[in-house]
């Protein structure tokens, strides 16, 4: 009886490789390298930073060409995965004068910064007619922490899968505008290192974009910007179990059609909450107080890291879609940009209060 041919067949779930989204956005970073190298032979010093210099030729590229699903896990993997490794490192660098600077005012006025614009973006986004699980979306995200906190909110309140997609989309372009126009607030208004780290910490969407958003203004501004953003971050848990508490009492009109039953509530996992890269910058920066890290260890170590955030910013540029803005709609773009506005006043009142501009 005749053998029959054995032929492979390829798996459905088999996942695409890594290294063509990382070569890619490699290339936009030595783009991003190159460029500002062009800026100081021509100006004596880069004006735009190479984290920024590979967001724009990330988002450029981008509008220019969309890459296919072959690039997509690596592109996400340098996005996500390369930057969270970024922050773990950096807490090597932060000292532990950075955080006694911080002191317990300012971390209580980033809590009372939280809620005040999670209350404020809600009623902003009633006001504007908006379903109150839409108006919820955007409030955590532009109060916390963007797209990770629309993320763990939504199973938590119930959203709507368009209406999660809606706000994570028009907040991915948004966060890259704020990291772009924020340094150019900071030195209209002549804040110093630290106070403009604040500022940052305090406003900008993600961890990634507050160290692109800071670095024009020093280590100091990385470095007070990533310990006010890390302690809004760690703000979602307390929100996400209020929210878990009143998710139940929400009006039956906003209620999805293949919502689960009321009082069903998904809670987040602990890692959404607490997500692991803070865990290991703040082991990082306990290890550094003890003094056992070797100082000659910490330079290195930093300029790892910046390499890192530069290739996830990159990485970031290559997934910005500028249409997600004309598919939000008026009212969601209206509620996103008045609840920054009213997010950013908040802060800049904090940094006056607080004397660190």
């Amino acid at each position: 009886m005749a053998r029959a041919l054995s032929v492979p067949i390829p798996s459905r779930f088999e996942r695409p490789p890594l290294l063509p989204g990382i070569g890619l956005c490699l290339a936009v970073t030595l783009a991003g390298y190159a460029g500002a190298a062009v800026e100081t032979a021509l100006f004596g010093k880069p004006w735009l930073e190479p984290l920024v210099l590979a967001i724009l030729i990330g988002a450029a590229v981008r509008s220019l060409w969309k890459p296919g699903p072959g690039w997509h896990r690596g592109i996400a993997f340098s996005a996500k995965t390369l930057l969270e490794i970024a922050v773990v490192l950096l807490g090597l660098s932060v000292s532990a004068t950075t955080i006694l600077r911080a002191g317990p005012a300012l971390l209580g006025g980033i809590a009372l910064t939280v809620m005040l614009a999670l209350i404020a973006g809600y009623a902003i986004g009633r006001m504007l007619r908006l379903p109150q699980r839409m108006a919820l979306l955007i409030a955590c995200g532009n109060a916390i922490c963007g797209n990770s906190a629309i993320a763990a909110v939504a199973p938590v309140i119930h959203a709507d899968g368009d209406d999660v997609a809606a706000a994570i989309g028009f907040t991915a372009v948004l966060g890259v505008a704020v990291v772009l126009g924020l340094p150019l607030l900071g030195l209209a208004l002549d804040l110093s290192a630290i106070g403009y780290g604040t500022l940052a910490g305090l406003t900008v969407y993600a961890v990634p974009q507050v160290l692109a958003a800071a670095a024009p203004f020093g280590t100091a501004a990385v470095h007070i910007g990533t310990l006010v953003k890390l302690v809004r971050v760690l703000m979602l848990g307390p929100v996400c179990v209020m929210l878990s508490l009143i998710a139940p009492r929400l009006d039956a009109v906003d209620e999805p059609a293949d919502a689960i039953v009321a009082g069903d509530v998904q809670r987040p996992g602990l890692h959404q909450l607490v997500p692991w890269f803070i865990l290991g910058f703040l082991a990082l920066v306990g290890l550094r107080a003890t003094g056992l890290v070797p100082e000659t260890l910490v330079a290195p170590v930093g300029q790892v890291s910046g390499a890192l955030t530069v290739v996830s910013m990159a990485a970031l540029g290559l997934g910005v879609d500028v249409r997600s803005i004309a598919q939000a709609g008026p009212r969601v773009t209206a509620a996103v940009l008045l609840s920054l506005l009213l997010l950013l006043t908040i802060a800049l009142a904090l940094v006056a209060l607080l004397a660190i501009a």
